[in-house]
């Protein structure tokens, strides 16, 4: 894959490996979502894995990017919590609404509109997003470790660093940020594989065998509701999938580009059409197996850190998650409290990116700041860039300089302002 001879097969190998087993946790999480909403759990992890393959094998063969794909965390609470438990809705005709904003995202996709939306972002915001996608991951990381819990008082507050899985987490994180610092290939990888080793010997967590046959997906497949979804007042939670999804996969795909330095010299990302294809028949087909909207995973940042650069590192994610179906014993044997760290790393890596703002120009690092922060504190990637777009766009209207920003800055300020009742 790819026109670099300096990047090697067993990299971008390592590079899907990794990749794969820090957002595995997916095959057990997302069927539990969807299970509250009646949906199958057994169709629902097929589903699952098969989204994810096809999604992640589309991306590295037509995009030739190392990103993969698989049903968003986040879009799945949407679509059962919101949806059909709040709204009364069933899960097919939930379906039906996922599988029509995957339309609306390709048309839009082949039109040009999303990559002329992510391509006229003006560079702080580009930085600003990369790093607040990884204070986010950062965020998710320290709290599947135990080191940041809830607090009624203060929101958030310091777990109990004497508990075993977050001892072990700790150590782990230490373990992946000292062999990075040796430049040791697969830092990330080992770093997973010793400390879910080390929770075995320690009985933190189980082997449960290795293959089983999978569920079947009949339950689930084709089983949406196209026309109820027409119906009911729906274009409302249809246009919720389409937007958060425009500004999430806009979010990773310029940080995870920008973290493995394949952004283009104007600042553009290479094959970005091909990508956001990619990622709209992902939607589609998603819908069609049973499972909530499949995006760009932000946890391809982990293989990207392990060498991946090109679309061999998403096609051997594919590879996996096919295997997935035949060995989910031992997948779900990895648990949270060892892919955690890899994330935290990763979080520390992804806000160097705010070194590159220009700090003499309050017009500039101010929105990235506030859209950096924002992304964390509302739990949101989509959320944060549309408070920080709104900055944006305020704060040059403010200093006198509103001819630049850009008619896309104009046009997603202008709908984040409308989801959020600003206007």
């Amino acid at each position: 894959m790819g026109d670099n001879p300096l990047v090697s097969v067993k990299t971008e190998v390592l590079a899907g490996i990794t990749t794969w087993l820090t957002m595995a946790y997916i095959v057990v999480v997302n069927p539990s979502i969807l299970a509250a909403a009646g949906i199958d759990p057994g169709a629902a992890f097929v589903a699952t894995c098969l989204a994810a393959a096809i999604g992640s094998a589309a991306m590295g063969v037509f995009a030739n990017l190392p990103l993969a794909l698989a049903p968003g965390m986040g879009l799945n609470a949407y679509f059962t919590f919101v949806v059909v438990k709040g709204m009364g809705i069933p899960w097919q005709t939930a379906l039906g609404a996922v599988f029509l904003s995957g339309v609306l995202f390709l048309i839009v996709s082949l039109f040009r509109i999303r990559e002329w939306l992510i391509t006229a972002i003006p560079l702080p915001l580009k930085l600003g997003i990369g790093a607040g996608i990884g204070l986010f991951l950062g965020l998710i990381g320290v709290q599947e470790m135990g080191v940041v819990v809830a607090d009624p008082v203060t929101l958030v507050t310091l777990g109990n660093l004497r508990k075993a899985p977050t001892l072990l987490s700790c150590l782990g994180f230490l373990l992946i940020a000292g062999l990075a610092a040796r430049r040791v290939t697969g830092a990330i990888l080992i770093g997973i594989v010793a400390t879910t080793a080390i929770g075995m010997l320690l009985g933190l967590t189980s082997f449960h065998g290795i293959v089983a046959m999978p569920p079947s997906l009949a339950p689930t497949f084709l089983q949406l509701d196209i026309r109820g979804a027409l119906s009911l007042g729906l274009p409302v939670v249809v246009l919720t999938f389409f937007l958060v999804d425009v500004l999430d996969n806009a979010g990773t795909l310029i940080a995870t580009t920008q973290r493995a330095g394949l952004l283009n010299a104007d600042g553009s990302i290479p094959h970005l059409r091909e990508a956001l294809l990619a990622d709209s028949g992902g939607a589609i087909l998603g819908a069609l197996l049973g499972t909530s909207t499949t995006t760009s995973y932000i946890e391809s940042a982990a293989g990207i850190q392990a060498g991946g650069r090109t679309g061999l590192t998403a096609i051997v994610v594919a590879l996996l998650f096919l295997l997935t179906l035949f060995f989910a014993p031992l997948a779900t044997a990895i648990p949270a409290f060892a892919t955690a760290p890899a994330l935290v790393f990763v979080a520390c890596l992804m806000a160097a990116a705010l070194r590159d703002l220009n700090w003499d120009d309050a017009t500039d690092f101010v929105p990235a700041v506030v859209l950096a922060l924002a992304m964390p504190f509302t739990f949101s990637i989509a959320t944060g860039i549309g408070l920080g777009f709104i900055a944006y766009a305020a704060i040059k209207l403010a200093a006198g300089r509103v001819r630049e920003v850009p008619g896309a800055v104009w046009l997603i300020a202008a709908l984040s302002a409308l989801k959020f009742g600003l206007l």
